[in-house]
């Protein structure tokens, strides 16, 4: 397992933050076999600082084949389109696309645009792309809709298996958590059960938090002497003339993925587990973040389809799957949380300092204040 991105950078683990839990080989989302996930970055002059951020759970082939999912909401500001579905049926054959707030209707018309060129069959039917979003408009001229449909369609084909980047890209690219440089990051961990390896992957979409709830692996971050124009400025009221927004206003979207086979309301489970990997970092869960959370099982391919039925039911006509059973789902629940937290922490770390719209800037989290902080405190225990 590298602790160091793909672009170079270090990852919480390289700064001798010990998580629990063993990971993948990746420690990403894309450990599960078939799990695709690509980017389209946007840094163009001043004030864009935007991107488009495609994760397909059969890859770009398995299109079109449902998998078991289901999703949950801690708080509903925010956005994710083709949930009520999910809801209903509990499955999921679509590419799950993140971006930022006002850009959600030109990727989802990219998606369709996707699906339509390159899976005509799947095309036919109803297409119900899932697009969430967090808002970048501090960082990011946010009214100025420059993520594309073609965008959406680059980053669904440039998604690719393997170690994947993390920080300031993507639909992460203008995102700020805890007030300071935010944005994309993952983990996964590995449940043995019998003789199997399971895989729990988390991605997030890190723009929530407060300054001061910031705790990693139970160490409060307070105090950094990082500048933090987001509290410093009364940016908004001279942008917006309106009131500052509070300190822990944001979002963050987290998308859990699993080979273990999983329920649709086993997925809900481990949705309903995400908060408490993200109290990890400190996060109260703020009234202005919208936390929302997507889980899809890859196991039971065949299953959980809607497709139309042709002619009279026959003895073939039945939908079969396995599923872990409901008692022992405790070690999911685990890895769910555990991969969770170091997720959140991979996008503070793998970052940089970034100077946006306006001049706004957002510092990235130092890491020499991070160790500084290990070495007069000991990490917490699991």
């Amino acid at each position: 397992m590298s602790n160091t991105s793909p672009s170079g950078l270090p990852r919480a683990r390289a700064l001798g933050i010990v998580f629990p839990g063993k990971s993948g080989a990746h420690n990403a989302i894309t450990d599960i076999p078939g799990v695709e996930v690509g980017y389209v970055t946007k840094i163009e002059g001043q004030d864009i600082r935007t991107g488009v951020t495609a994760i397909l759970p059969r890859g770009k082939e398995g299109v079109g084949i449902p998998c078991s999912a289901a999703f949950y909401s801690l708080n509903g500001n925010g956005e994710m389109t083709g949930t009520i579905w999910i809801e209903e049926s509990g499955s999921l054959s679509m590419p799950i696309l993140i971006t930022n707030t006002h850009a959600v209707g030109q990727v989802h018309s990219g998606v369709i645009e996707w699906v339509v060129e390159n899976k005509p069959s799947v095309a036919a039917r109803w297409l119900f792309p899932v697009v969430a979003e967090t808002w970048d408009g501090y960082l990011n001229e946010i009214n100025q809709i420059v993520v594309s449909k073609d965008d959406a369609k680059k980053a669904i084909n440039s998604a690719a298996s393997g170690a994947i980047d993390e920080g300031s890209v993507g639909g992460g690219t203008g995102m700020n958590c805890y007030q300071y440089k935010g944005g994309t990051g993952t983990s996964s961990r590995v449940v043995e059960y019998a003789d199997h390896d399971y895989t729990v992957g988390a991605f997030v979409q890190a723009n929530f938090g407060h300054r001061e709830e910031l705790t990693i692996r139970g160490i409060s971050m307070e105090n950094s002497k990082i500048p933090n124009p987001m509290a410093d400025e009364d940016w908004f009221q001279k942008d917006q003339n309106r009131y500052r927004p509070p300190g822990g206003a944001g979002s963050v979207i987290v998308v859990i993925g699993t080979d273990a086979p999983l329920l649709p309301l086993q997925c809900k489970a481990l949705a309903k587990r995400v908060p408490l990997g993200l109290a990890r970092t400190g996060t109260t869960g703020s009234h202005f973040s919208g936390d929302i959370f997507l889980v899809f099982s890859t196991a039971n391919e065949g299953s959980f389809a809607s497709d139309f039925p042709s002619g009279e039911p026959t003895e073939s006509d039945f939908d079969t799957s396995i599923s872990i059973p409901w008692g022992r789902m405790d070690a999911f629940y685990t890895a769910t949380v555990h991969a969770v937290e170091e997720a959140v922490i991979n996008a503070l770390v793998v970052n940089k300092d970034m100077e946006g719209r306006g001049g706004h800037k957002s510092y990235a989290l130092r890491h020499e204040f991070i160790q500084s902080k290990f070495r007069t405190q000991p990490q917490s225990g699991d």
